[in-house]
């Protein structure tokens, strides 16, 4: 368990921000892994207060707030309508639902953890981050950066038509991942993403080709992945299944359009 001297609910973004500039002190969403850590902290920063705990959709895009649960994306009713149930697949085996209900979508993408099924689901959307203070990035981008004391304010999710689908493979139904794979498709390209290899999600986008058959794209999308090993698997076996997984869910894809 970790220690505090200080508890601070914001009462604004600004004031979030300033308290986050001291090493010392930590901005807390859900605090599901804080909670499990040691240590000791000056000053706990509490966003509840800020109204940042919402889904909306307007004509051209979601926008999810960081302090928004994954319980609430799982259950989202024009969310998973709009993008296939994607999210309602990569919440399912999050833990369970008393987990589900504190954990954060922005502690689980601001983290950017290896194991992230949401981080891997939402990499094949059209995705972005809004900060603070960096502005609006791409998840893409966002994934790569390095960690700073800014604040991701919401995710937001382009309604461009695309449709969505995911599976993660576990050693038991709560653990964390092995491997976590998505892959969407939009006009004549994949979007396709592959987490827990184990290190964090990454995107490859390639064209659908039609003379070739799933199988072989399948194959030379996942070569551009690079894989490692741990306790849960090999780097070959994990390669192994994302090459089935990637197909797949090629393979769903195209029986949507049909």
């Amino acid at each position: 368990m970790f220690h505090a001297k200080e508890y601070v609910k914001a009462e604004s973004l600004e004031q979030a921000y300033a308290l986050n500039q001291k090493k010392s002190n930590v901005l807390v969403g859900g605090m599901m892994w804080l909670k499990m850590g040691n240590g000791n902290r000056n000053t706990v920063i509490d966003l509840s207060g800020l109204g940042l705990g919402q889904i909306e959709e307007t004509e051209e895009e979601f926008r999810i707030g960081c302090m928004c649960s994954l319980r609430d994306l799982e259950l989202h009713e024009r969310l998973n309508q709009y993008f296939g149930g994607v999210f309602r697949e990569c919440t399912r085996w999050i833990v369970g639902t008393q987990f589900r209900n504190g954990a954060t979508v922005g502690g689980s993408i601001f983290g950017r953890f290896g194991f992230s099924d949401i981080l891997t689901c939402m990499m094949v959307l059209d995705t972005y981050v809004e900060l603070y203070k960096g502005g609006t990035v791409s998840l893409e981008e966002f994934a790569k950066m390095k960690y700073e004391r800014d604040i991701l304010v919401r995710i937001i999710i382009k309604k461009d038509g695309r449709k969505a689908a995911y599976v993660s493979q576990r050693r038991s139904k709560t653990d964390f991942p092995l491997i976590a794979v998505a892959a969407a498709k939009k006009d004549d390209m994949w979007y396709l993403s592959v987490g827990a290899r184990p290190s964090k999600a990454a995107l490859v986008v390639r064209p659908v080709q039609t003379s070739c058959e799933l199988s072989e794209q399948a194959k030379e999308a996942v070569s551009l992945f690079s894989f490692g090993s741990n306790l849960r698997g090999s780097a070959d076996y994990r390669k192994s299944l994302a090459e089935i997984y990637v197909r797949r869910l090629m393979e769903a894809l195209n029986g949507e359009e049909a």
